[in-house]
């Protein structure tokens, strides 16, 4: 951004009314009310993800713009609220505390099919794959994972094999952001 956007870029916060990835845009709801808020797939890419799931909350810079309010940056993406965590088919859930306790594992999306409602990631330097549930992957905040995208995966072993509990873009985990 230039310094001029600088100057004019007001910090909301709200959650994503919609996101699609196909169409390139969504729309953001203020907490304070007022126009919908455009965002534009580039800008969240920018902040290091591709998808977001509707109802994450979500920080922005905005900037009012002849084609309406748009997000110019995006400042914090906030999860779905939950207070737990599907785990295991048939086991209790874990609470946030527990998930968050996890270390991060550095991945690359190997496949995820939004429509099969799940896909698998390599964690680096291990071959085994990591199953990962839609469910897990809206309450992380993401809509969908494409082929080759890194995240950080927080991982339980499974009955079947390791499995996510919790994904985080990688530029989250950069950043040291723990949702």
């Amino acid at each position: 951004m230039t310094e001029d956007k600088d100057a004019d870029a007001q910090l909301v916060h709200g959650k994503v009314k919609w996101f699609d990835p196909a169409k390139g845009f969504g729309f953001i709801v203020g907490e304070e009310g007022g126009a919908d808020i455009l965002l534009h797939a580039n800008v969240l890419r920018n902040y290091g993800q591709s998808t977001v799931a509707d109802g994450t909350g979500i920080s922005v810079l905005v900037q009012n713009t002849q084609r309406g309010v748009q997000a110019v940056e995006v400042v914090k993406i906030e999860p779905p609220g939950s207070t737990s965590f599907p785990v295991v088919e048939g086991q209790a859930s874990a609470t946030a505390e527990e998930i968050a306790a996890r270390p991060l594992e550095p991945a690359r999306v190997k496949w995820f099919d939004k429509g099969k409602g799940f896909g698998f990631a390599n964690v680096f330097g291990r071959s085994e794959d990591v199953f990962i549930h839609i469910e897990v992957l809206r309450q992380s905040g993401f809509a969908d994972l494409a082929a080759g995208e890194a995240v950080c995966l927080r991982i339980i072993e499974g009955k079947r094999g390791r499995m996510a509990v919790q994904v985080v873009s990688w530029e989250a985990a950069v950043r040291g952001e723990k949702s």
